[in-house]
């Protein structure tokens, strides 16, 4: 495997001109906007944003203001994934609440406008930080956008989702073996080739599932590069990239963020490798005592099995890449690279899982 890290602030930071194989109609989206979106008013410029591995992301440039646009790719796609509208609904359902999101404008599911169902939100005005150990900065700055962070995600945790009009977005109980047999579902469908190990970690995980099923409103991929932070102040402006919300177990939503600390550094985020406290950064014990003190847990039960189950559910995320490479369908020039990583990252959610009891 790789090991090769590529430097993501010069690879996904900022915008680009469209690709060829990305490119929209944009006399039909220009109409649309006009017709959809409070305000808008063109000459229209249409850039992508470099980042991205599902959902191609635009930047729309008018004289006055700028958009966000994510769009579902094109081609072959797996059964319920780049589901641009539930990202749609869950922005649009939080964003009265002040909690930090980008506004909503509208959603399109006529794939007769650019060739697939799209939305629009606002650009929020900030910096997304690609690397977890935050160069360049303070170590009380870097402690404050922890701080922040993991306070944020706590919040998300906190809602009742009746109350925001999002009782039905995710299917009642069971929440873990569902996200379980989902993912290995996945994983097979994109299977390009066989991993032994990842056999065992999918037999062992449906045997060994923690009790409880608290049904809350979670993100499903909460890291830094996924979050706007404020131009110089160490707070969260808004989160992205909603595409695997949905109701479900807050604590397998905090153990996906704390793979940062939990995996080789090579495979996930140089935290595991670093002299966290001396930069001002929590270890993976003092995350887990900022969210329970937000939260009012005493601790987090299971823990080791949310850290296994999530590298195992990052191994068939990757894994999905891997078949859109294969199919051709990959959004990101980068994909390749990251699929280089897959062995890599079986033999850890293969440790991980060992560590929390699988024989």
């Amino acid at each position: 495997m790789s090991t090769e890290r590529i430097d993501a602030a010069a690879a996904f930071s900022g915008v680009k001109s469209v690709e060829p194989t990305n490119r929209l109609d944009e006399a039909a989206l220009d109409a649309w906007l006009r017709a959809h979106v409070e305000g808008y008013a063109g000459p229209l410029t249409v850039l992508q944003f470099k980042g991205g591995q599902s959902n191609p992301t635009y930047q729309l440039v008018t004289p006055d203001r700028k958009y966000v646009l994510r769009k579902k790719p094109a081609g072959k796609l797996l059964p319920s994934a780049h589901a641009v509208d539930r990202e749609h609904r869950v922005i649009a359902a939080l964003y009265p609440t002040g909690f930090p999101v980008a506004r909503p404008y509208a959603l399109c599911t006529d794939d007769g406008v650019i060739g697939t169902a799209f939305y629009v939100m606002a650009m929020a005005e900030g910096r997304i930080v690609w690397d977890d150990l935050m160069p360049g900065v303070t170590a009380a700055h870097r402690s404050a956008v922890y701080g922040d962070m993991i306070a944020t995600l706590a919040r998300l945790h906190s809602f009742e989702p009746t109350t925001i009009g999002l009782g039905d977005y995710g299917k009642p109980g069971n929440y873990l073996a569902r996200q379980v047999d989902r993912w290995s579902r996945q994983y097979r469908q994109s299977e390009t080739e066989r991993h032994p190990q990842m056999d065992r970690v999918m037999a062992w995980l449906p045997t060994t599932l923690p009790p409880g099923d608290e049904a809350r409103l979670v993100h499903g991929d909460f890291r830094l590069d996924n979050i706007v932070l404020h131009a110089v102040e160490p707070r969260v402006l808004a989160v992205l990239d909603w595409e695997l919300s949905t109701l479900g177990d807050p604590l397998a939503d905090l153990c996906y963020f704390l793979l940062n600390w939990a995996l080789p550094p090579e495979l996930r985020s140089p935290l595991a490798g670093a002299d966290c406290r001396a930069l001002g950064i929590p270890t993976l014990e003092d995350a887990v005592g900022i969210y329970c003190r937000h939260t009012g847990r005493d601790g987090i039960a299971h823990l080791d099995w949310y850290l296994a189950y999530n590298a195992f559910r990052l191994a068939c995320i990757l894994q999905g890449i891997a078949g859109r490479v294969r199919d051709g369908t990959a959004a990101s020039a980068h994909a390749t690279r990251m699929v280089a990583r897959m062995p890599g990252l079986v033999a850890a959610t293969y440790d991980l899982a060992i560590k929390a009891g699988m024989r």
